[in-house]
């Protein structure tokens, strides 16, 4: 029987042979090991023989399961994207349209899982075959956009635009590094940027203001918070236009 293509193991693996002894890992457990292993050590160091050893098992024995690294890769970024947040979840904020506080919270939940996962910003890149989770996240995005009066190709670009903003905000902040080490770094960096006032101005005011406080609160979640909210102003005017005008 051919191996399964990444589509088949992403939308259903197809029934294998059972003829044979029982098989004795699930494909389940593989890809929640290679996730762990990728969390702990980072994606250039997951390869079929980390994961078979961390599995106790032959390395061959993996490829009864899972093709190869590839495949893996796309079970992975599936498996740790998880589903969307549901909209009868998210709190409904009076005076405030409901498609603007789904789109926010969507944000912010994928912010955080590719912020705990920082190695899912390299998988998801490129022409690739998506899973049930990856496209779950595009169809509630766009689900909620439905009767604004935006064209199908304009919903699909605002979710290109809260994903990349999220995406490179959560590659910047990956927590791999820690907060000890980010702080420090945040300190030793306005410590010679104050030193260069007069030569960058503009930057050492920013920074200094950016870093004025806590840098959860100040830096990563205003930054996040003042690029969706950017993000969904400019959609609520194109949103208004065409109701006041109709469709263009």
């Amino acid at each position: 029987m051919p191996a399964p293509t990444t589509l088949e193991l992403l939308w259903g693996t197809p029934n294998r042979p059972r003829r044979g002894p029982k098989p004795s890992l699930t494909l389940e457990r593989i890809v929640g090991e290679a996730i762990d292993l990728a969390d702990a050590e980072g994606l250039a160091n997951l390869s079929m023989q980390r994961l078979a050893e961390r599995l106790g098992c032959a390395k061959m024995g993996l490829y009864r399961y899972v093709p190869g690294k590839g495949e893996l890769q796309a079970l992975m970024l599936d498996t740790t994207l998880g589903t969307p947040p549901k909209p009868d979840a998210v709190q409904a904020i009076p005076g405030v349209d409901d498609w603007r506080t789904y789109l926010r919270a969507w944000a912010e939940l994928f912010f955080e899982r590719a912020r705990s996962h920082p190695w899912m910003n390299e998988l998801a890149v490129g022409i690739r075959p998506m899973g049930p989770n990856e496209i779950a996240w595009l169809d509630s995005a766009v689900a909620a956009m439905a009767g604004t009066g935006l064209t199908a190709a304009e919903c699909f670009d605002t979710v290109v635009l809260l994903l990349g903003h999220a995406r490179g905000l959560a590659l910047q902040t990956a927590t791999e590094l820690g907060d000890d080490t980010e702080g420090q770094l945040a300190r030793e960096l306005g410590t010679v940027l104050a030193a260069q006032a007069e030569r960058f101005p503009h930057a050492v005011a920013a920074f200094a203001e950016t870093m004025g406080g806590d840098a959860e609160e100040t830096g990563r979640g205003k930054a996040l918070d003042f690029g969706i909210d950017r993000i969904l102003d400019g959609l609520g005017v194109l949103i208004a236009e065409r109701g006041a005008g109709g469709a263009k």
